[in-house]
């Protein structure tokens, strides 16, 4: 049975020190190195999989501190504080010895509680009604996820005529995977850079930082199944070189799944 690319991209190698050895994957390639969301999940795989986890994950900040080069990396994750139903976590990906990414991650056992998704799902034209783009970007980590743009879809004219920074949008992955708490973490940073759409301006951008907070629990990314997510993000503020953005992930059942955020460099 072949593996999806993302199982592919995602597989770690555990190491008898106790760390993991993965490797960068062509299918996730970005316009300079990997596609950040495949780092990010792989980083959090070594979580994931640590047999001394308690829970699943709540919180994840992921640190972008070097250009992850092509070929193998190592991954360490300890947990530097277990309580009786929170666990703390600090992640390291390291390449020729040297930090490229570094991580904090929180996981915890869920009680149920009296809970609501205060941020509703906007109105949106189910997944079928609404068309793929008629053209994609370049790089090839956009070929292994299926994208149903709503509004702020990547600008086809790049004469800085942008007049907004919000992005609604379909999206799961390419081919269909039942999503997980990995492959959730990936599709967090499947929005294009908010610069790019804000200004219809291609400028030199990189994230510096991102937070995901889970919201759902092992339960509800099974009841989501391979099924669409609805993504919305928007910027903040561009100023002196950084801007932010925030988003929100959906299933179809409107369930609010994932909040992110993100801070990310670009040049004028």
């Amino acid at each position: 049975m072949t593996l999806h690319p993302f199982d592919q991209a995602t597989t770690l190698e555990p190491q008898a020190d106790g760390t993991w050895l993965g490797h960068t994957s062509p299918a996730y390639a970005n316009m300079v190195g990997p596609f950040g969301g495949i780092t990010t999940a792989q980083a959090l795989s070594a979580v994931l999989r640590h047999p001394e986890r308690l829970g699943d994950p709540v919180a994840l900040t992921v640190n972008f501190c070097a250009a992850v080069a092509d070929g193998a990396f190592v991954v360490q994750a300890r947990p530097v504080r277990t309580n009786r139903s929170t666990q703390h976590w600090v992640v390291e990906m390291l390449q020729e010895g040297q930090a490229v990414f570094t991580a904090t991650a929180v996981t915890a056992v869920r009680r149920e509680t009296w809970s609501l998704d205060e941020e509703a799902m906007p109105e949106c034209p189910p997944p079928h009604d609404v068309a793929p783009p008629a053209g994609r970007a370049p790089m090839e980590f956009v070929k292994r996820y299926e994208q149903r743009p709503i509004t702020g879809g990547m600008p086809t004219v790049w004469d800085g005529s942008g007049d907004s920074s919000l992005t609604r949008l379909w999206v799961r992955d390419y081919p269909a995977r039942l999503l997980d708490f990995a492959s959730l973490s990936a599709l967090s940073d499947i929005f294009f850079p908010r610069v790019f759409i804000r200004r219809s301006t291609l400028v030199p951008v990189g994230t510096v930082s991102m937070t995901v907070y889970f919201h759902a629990d092992a339960q509800q990314l099974a009841d989501t199944g391979s099924g669409y997510l609805l993504g919305q993000a928007r910027a903040q503020a561009f100023r002196n070189g950084y801007f932010d953005h925030t988003g929100q992930l959906w299933n179809e059942a409107g369930v609010l799944l994932v909040t992110t955020h993100q801070l990310v460099y670009y040049k004028s």
